[in-house]
């Protein structure tokens, strides 16, 4: 990978990260379920008016839009609003490349082969850790912040399967349109959860400081780290194998953590951190490709450069779509 695509990876790392604060600065204004309604709608309605829809099957298109927006950002608003630390939360989300591969495998019967199992043996670990470590003290909130960010987690894995199921021609419109799903199941969840006083005031209450830093939050998630990050982020994966740009996400806790430190002052007990470590590393064995599948995929990239004139004069029967990999992280959170 350039230098240039490095950085622009570094990019999207530090809009993912800083999105946790933003998140957090959103939840102080707005009840979580309604927040999550807000943020896709936001989105929806630009992409229904000005993007085309992507040529994928319906059906992978809602269970995207569930799974990666509804079910991963319910749970995960719900626990930062319950008391899941920010920096934290950016951390046990990485549950969801675990769960990627342990769904594609009961799913779709992909085979888990010994270092991913390995990994993700690791990473469990390292969350069982920091669950253990929450239920018996020694830590700012209890256990069930952790339980919801995890289903959070198990929610974008979930949305992972299905956009690798779409075999999508267009990442970035696939991805905006799946934030057409959200909005109207998060508002009726909203609704009888949140309730409309709480709606009502949230709403009638932006004139305060609170509210303005909530909004200024709220515009970064949507512009900075779903649209700037996203689109970046969708680029890279065009330009090179997943295996090369998807560990680079594992940098988003880094960020999530000393954003958190700086903006909140939360600290992490060492504890935390050392358990941090051996999730990320368990989440990078699990995801890094084994080195004789690296070499055939060079090998294929410099025949396909070489036989590249001679191919484009050839017309393909059909058009074919390139089953995409598993990877650690698909889009912003």
């Amino acid at each position: 990978m350039p230098l240039r695509d490095r950085l622009l990876a570094l990019v999207v790392v530090v809009c993912w990260g800083l999105n946790f604060p933003a998140i957090h600065l959103s939840l102080d204004q707005f009840p979580p379920f309604f927040l999550v309604a807000l943020r896709f709608a936001l989105l929806a309605v630009p992409t229904m008016l000005f993007v085309p829809r992507p040529q994928v099957p319906l059906r992978w298109l809602l269970g995207y839009g569930i799974g990666f927006g509804v079910l991963q950002f319910a749970f995960l608003y719900l626990a930062m609003d319950s008391g899941m630390p920010t920096g934290l939360a950016s951390l046990v989300l990485q549950s969801s490349a675990p769960f990627t591969v342990l769904i594609g495998s009961a799913w779709l019967r992909e085979r888990v082969s010994a270092r991913q199992a390995a990994g993700i043996g690791i990473a469990v670990a390292g969350l069982a850790g920091i669950a253990a470590l929450r239920a018996y003290g020694g830590a700012q909130a209890g256990l069930l912040p952790v339980v919801l960010t995890l289903c959070g987690g198990l929610g974008w894995a979930f949305g992972n399967v299905c956009s690798r199921q779409a075999r999508t021609d267009s990442p970035l419109r696939f991805m905006l349109w799946m934030s057409v799903v959200p909005p109207l199941p998060m508002l009726a969840l909203s609704l009888v959860v949140d309730g409309p006083a709480a709606i009502a005031t949230s709403l009638t209450t932006l004139g305060t400081p609170t509210a303005a830093w909530a909004l200024g939050g709220l515009a970064f998630t949507v512009l900075i780290a779903t649209v700037v990050g996203s689109g970046l982020w969708t680029s890279l994966l065009a330009r090179h194998p997943s295996s090369v740009v998807a560990p680079f996400s594992l940098l988003v806790p880094v960020v999530g953590f000393a954003a958190s430190w700086l903006a909140f002052d939360e600290r992490p007990v060492p504890a935390e951190l050392a358990l941090g470590a051996v999730i990320i590393g368990g989440v990078l064995i699990a995801s890094a490709r084994p080195r004789a599948a690296r070499v055939l995929a060079e090998r294929g990239q410099d025949a396909g450069a070489t036989t590249a004139v001679a191919s484009a004069a050839i017309p393909s029967p059909r058009p074919v779509s390139p089953r995409p990999s598993v990877v650690v992280a698909d889009t912003d959170t």
